[in-house]
């Protein structure tokens, strides 16, 4: 796995949101996927977006960061375990928040994966 902050100088040519994942693509080529590999008795979603995802593409990503926290509480009263995660992301064009929520019965992943997509040759 790799560290949200890799994208921190590089600049963007797309940004597509589906319903559990985030992919990128740099100028560069380098293309990174923003996810979480669903298990039994889990959810991870994508819970918002604050920002236009638009204003990360053709501009240099200044910020870019992971927040985790519990501080926010449960979405529903019962969820036995629940983790929000946070991306935050900021170019001179605009900022950029996304919001995961994740719950489980406390035994199994909330976490939100973020990778760097390898190029596979035959």
């Amino acid at each position: 796995m790799n560290d949200v902050s890799e994208l921190v100088g590089k600049t963007l040519t797309s940004v597509e949101v589906g319903f559990d994942e985030i992919s990128f693509v740099a100028v560069d080529g380098s293309r990174y996927k923003m996810f979480h590999s669903q298990d039994c008795c889990e959810s991870v979603t994508i819970d918002d977006i604050c920002g236009d995802v638009q204003d990360l593409v053709g501009t240099e990503i200044l910020v870019a960061e992971e927040v985790m926290s519990d501080d926010f509480g449960p979405k529903e009263r019962y969820d036995e375990s629940y983790t929000w995660t946070f991306y935050k992301f900021r170019t001179i064009k605009g900022s950029v928040d996304i919001r995961w929520y994740g719950t489980s019965n406390g035994y199994y992943s909330e976490s939100v994966s973020f990778t760097k997509i390898e190029e596979r040759y035959p």
